[in-house]
């Protein structure tokens, strides 16, 4: 891919019914020294957030249809790859950090200075939180069994990533299970990844039954990547182990 680099970062925030907090987040990552650009990638939303995000100064994609997180960030980098010039690095960001969204500001200068491919937030704690931890927990353990690297937050959507590492992260995994199979695609390509503890806030969920559904989802989409990964990482230990062919001579 032959694009010209430029200095800028672009922030990108997959977004599904969110605007009543979409404006703000996008207004707090405009305000950022480094930030250049917001794409905002509605994932089929029926509640205005286009308009909100529009109206806040994002550039907006717009999925026709709700295909969930993964398609999201996909097109929405695909979007970026294309274009002619290329920002140093891309920032993640979810729709409803809302005014803690400035705290993403500490996640770039590592990539930027290229001390590392791709940092990861550690939020803290999350007021009215009401999972279970089934899904960390499953992210946290598969993370481990693979790499032999623990990571404290593996599901966290807060990333910087620089430019030119892009291409090996695509296409990102479907729904729920983007952030751990980004982080499975950036180690088995090289890339350094470092995490840093940030006080981010979001819209946590409940314990009601829209809550506990999506956290089903999560965890269904976390096991699909684990799995997978892991099959993959079984064939290519057996592929080693296998004796070389003699060729004809």
């Amino acid at each position: 891919m032959d694009m010209q680099h430029a200095s800028h970062v672009i922030a990108l925030v997959p977004a599904y019914q969110e605007a009543q907090r979409i404006g703000q987040t996008v207004r707090t990552l405009l305000a950022l020294a480094d930030i250049d650009e917001v794409i905002v990638v509605d994932d089929g939303s029926t509640d205005g957030t286009s308009r909100a995000a529009e109206a806040s100064g994002a550039t907006v994609l717009r999925v026709p249809r709700n295909e969930g997180k993964g398609a999201a960030l996909t097109a929405g980098v695909r979007l970026i790859l294309s274009r002619t010039v290329s920002p140093r690095a891309v920032l993640f960001a979810d729709a409803d950090l809302e005014k803690s969204a400035a705290h993403l500001a500490e996640l770039l200068s590592p990539v930027l200075s290229d001390w590392c491919d791709m940092t990861v937030a550690d939020l803290p704690p999350q007021r009215r939180a009401a999972g279970f931890g089934i899904a960390i927990g499953l992210a946290r353990r598969g993370l481990r069994a693979l790499t032999r690297r623990t990571f404290r937050e593996p599901l966290s959507g807060q990333r910087a990533v620089a430019a030119s590492a892009l291409p090996w992260l695509l296409p990102f995994a479907r729904g729920f299970g983007c952030e751990i199979g980004m982080t499975l695609a950036a180690l088995d390509a090289g890339l350094r990844i470092e995490e840093i503890s940030l006080p981010l806030g979001h819209a946590a969920t409940g314990r009601n039954l829209a809550g506990i559904r999506h956290r089903a989802r999560q965890a269904v989409d976390v096991a699909v990547v684990l799995v997978r990964a892991g099959a993959a990482l079984a064939l290519r230990r057996r592929m080693r182990g296998r004796p070389r062919p003699v060729l004809p001579g």
